[in-house]
């Protein structure tokens, strides 16, 4: 994927490679390859690719958008029938898709706003964590009637998944099987065309959030096949398991469900009146697919929090210098930075149901004294039992993790990336191979939380080096939220590892992170109290620690030299030999995603392996990885005993039966590690 060419519109690249011969068909992957590496030049709306020395290609961009395919000119005298304009569409970044359904706008705003984050899979009234306002109820006379009204026999049924929707989902069940089947290495761009094909028709049918995360899946291949440093395993499995999912609730759903998984487009937003906001931190968004910017969280006295997002098309550069942008509500001159330590006082102000700040023309924003993270109402924040907030965490993501909304709107060209990890902040991968949530997630700050930590040690991954801290008798880690070297989280790490290390061991901070479902107590550090001004915070993403930030070193002669000295602890493995071996059903998954079912229908330990589930109590877990071996290696054949193809249809199933229940164990784990009550599953 090269990010010098413009974006294309997903069934611009599913009509020209649908176009093709099959004999051309088998040449797209090398076409793609080969333009990969010549050189771009921009005119105005038009991008130049020269495809040789005598051959340009000319692709026509208006508003930055290559919306039809007679917007891609060849200039071979194949055209308009060449391999060249299917293997650019192929080349280039996935674009947004337009939306074919009404949009509910800000009922204030003239200019959408921008989007910071993607929405949870059922998109629920916006909770306040961890405390709230009283819920507004209905009048008691009202209540009352609608308690007494009996059920009557002309009530409608409920709202059911429509012929084209039915017909759309079972596209992308069969799209996103064929690309399960081939693996990340084996789905060229004419299987990455077919699902961009079930995608738009999914969009046109009113599925924007099975479309979104089919284009994620898109998205996530590419990065996989181009040896994308960003690429991460795990947002491509997730991206695949979200597409299956939704193609296998959607058909049968109904009522509320359906409205949930089919999602929308664009956010409502509703009045919300006047608002006295407190900064509380701001961090980077930095996505996989081309956008970043910043996203600032405030509070208001109820301990409500609301977002203040910029993001837009750009890299890790944008992603740190948006923090000293203004931020784009009402008059104010305030930047992210500064509002993320000062105050906020809005009148007429819009709220999307994640908390989302709209910034249309009848709002009006000034700024207003900030407050410590100790000083109220912030510090009720951190009074919540941290078994409490994680219990919140787990119960905010019980639906299709990381299948989100779209919003396309805003006014600085943002992602409707419906999730595209990342997506989150791209999403990482911990050492243990659990996914790192990112700020893309657009949860409404349910996964946040608030801990009071005493720095004890660090420990070494596979991803990096993170913090051990103690939070209330937990030894918990923290990682960087973020990897690029442009951004200073893992910088900052290091210099927050010398406080373990003798520079004051044992130094209490008070944190805000992100939780990371893993079996042990894990998660993203996103902001801390500043080690030498507890008064003071720094956001870990856009801020540079200093060592005049630290504590002094201990000088010779001084009391507790001995203490202060001394080496970090010894920290265990991150498998402990109790440990219930959920990786084993982890591994299986990534593989499938990776090589394909070839790769599991390989003789091996497939036995031991679920032998060793049953072993420690995970009967289920045991039978569904001897299912997915099974469907990987079954091939039947026909009467002259030539090989059929393989029922790609029933692999899915099967892997996507593991998928499934591997995040609920993990979710499971995850509370169990942090001591809460493990949320009820939902029914699949």
């Amino acid at each position: 994927m090269s990010p010098l060419l413009p974006p294309v519109d997903p069934s611009v690249t599913a009509q020209l490679v649908a176009a093709l011969t099959p004999r051309l068909r088998k040449r797209l992957d090398a076409g793609v390859a080969k333009l990969a590496g010549r050189p771009v030049a921009r005119d105005g709306d038009i991008v130049r690719l020269a495809v040789d020395d005598d051959t340009d290609l000319e692709l026509h961009a208006p508003d930055g958008v290559v919306t039809t395919a007679e917007s891609i000119r060849c200039g071979c005298l194949l055209a308009p029938d060449c391999l060249h304009r299917a293997a650019a569409a192929s080349a280039a970044p996935v674009a947004e898709m337009p939306d074919p359904v009404a949009e509910i706008p800000d009922p204030v705003a003239k200019i959408p706003d921008p989007v910071a984050g993607e929405p949870s899979l059922t998109e629920a009234p916006r909770t306040a964590p961890p405390t709230s306002a009283p819920a507004t109820t209905l009048p008691a006379t009202a209540a009352s009637a609608a308690d007494d009204a009996p059920a009557g026999a002309d009530d409608p049924a409920p709202e059911s998944a429509t012929p084209a929707q039915r017909t759309a989902a079972a596209a992308l069940h069969d799209a996103a099987a064929a690309v399960l089947e081939a693996g990340a290495d084996g789905a060229g761009a004419v299987l990455q065309a077919e699902l961009l094909r079930a995608a738009h028709t999914a969009r046109l049918a009113g599925l924007p959030r099975a479309a979104g995360r089919a284009v994620a899946a898109v998205t996530a291949l590419r990065a996989a096949r181009d040896a994308d440093p960003a690429h991460r395993l795990g947002d491509l499995t997730t991206a695949l398991r979200d597409v299956l999912l939704l193609a296998h609730r959607l058909p049968e759903a109904t009522g509320p469900e359906l409205a949930g998984l089919r999602g929308r487009v664009r956010q409502p937003y509703t009045p919300d009146g006047s608002l006295r906001l407190y900064g509380l931190f701001a961090e980077p968004v930095l996505t996989s697919t081309g956008y970043a910017g910043t996203v600032t969280w405030t509070a208001d006295a109820a301990g409500r929090l609301y977002t203040v997002p910029d993001v837009a098309p750009g890299g890790a550069e944008r992603a740190a210098g948006s923090a000293d942008r203004a931020v784009r509500i009402g008059d104010t001159s305030l930047t992210h930075r500064e509002l993320s330590r000062a105050g906020l006082a809005v009148s007429g102000a819009t709220v999307s149901p994640t908390g989302r700040l709209g910034a249309g023309a009848g709002v009006r924003a000034v700024r207003a004294p900030g407050v410590s993270w100790h000083a109220e109402p912030l510090d009720r924040l951190w009074a919540v039992p941290v078994a409490e907030q994680i219990a919140r965490a787990l119960a905010g993501d019980l639906d299709v993790p990381k299948a989100k909304d779209t919003d396309s709107g805003g006014d600085a060209g943002t992602a409707s990336e419906a999730g595209q990890a990342g997506e989150s902040g791209q999403a990482g991968e911990s050492g243990d191979g659990t996914n790192q949530p990112t700020a893309q997630d657009g949860r409404d700050g349910r996964d946040l939380l608030f801990l009071d930590v005493t720095l004890i040690g660090t420990v070494r991954e596979a991803a990096g080096e993170c913090l051990l801290a103690d939070c209330d008798g937990l030894t918990v880690r923290l990682a960087a939220a973020h990897d690029d070297p442009a951004l200073p989280d893992r910088e900052n790490l290091r210099l927050l590892a010398l406080l373990a290390h003798g520079r004051g061991p044992g130094t209490r901070l008070r944190v805000i992170a992100r939780l990371t479902p893993a079996p042990l107590p894990r998660a993203v550090l996103l902001a801390a109290s500043r080690p030498t001004d507890p008064d003071a915070h720094v956001d870990l993403g856009l801020d540079r620690l200093r060592r005049a930030d630290l504590p002094p070193e201990p000088t010779a002669g001084t009391s507790g030299d001995a203490d202060d000295a001394r080496p970090a602890p010894t920290v265990q493995p991150a498998t402990a030999p109790g440990e219930a071996p959920v990786h084993l059903l982890r591994r299986r998954v990534h593989q499938a995603a990776s090589g394909g079912r070839r790769v599991l229908a390989f003789p091996g330990s497939k036995e031991s392996e679920a032998a060793r589930l049953r072993r420690y109590g995970l009967g289920t877990a045991g039978e569904l990885l001897t299912a997915l071996h099974a469907s990987a290696a079954e091939r039947a054949r026909d009467p002259f005993g030539r090989l059929l193809p393989a029922d790609t249809g029933r692999f899915a199933t099967a892997w996507l039966g593991v998928a499934v229940y591997t995040e609920e164990v993990d979710r499971a784990l995850c509370a169990a590690a942090w001591g809460a009550s493990s949320p009820g599953l939902d029914s699949r």
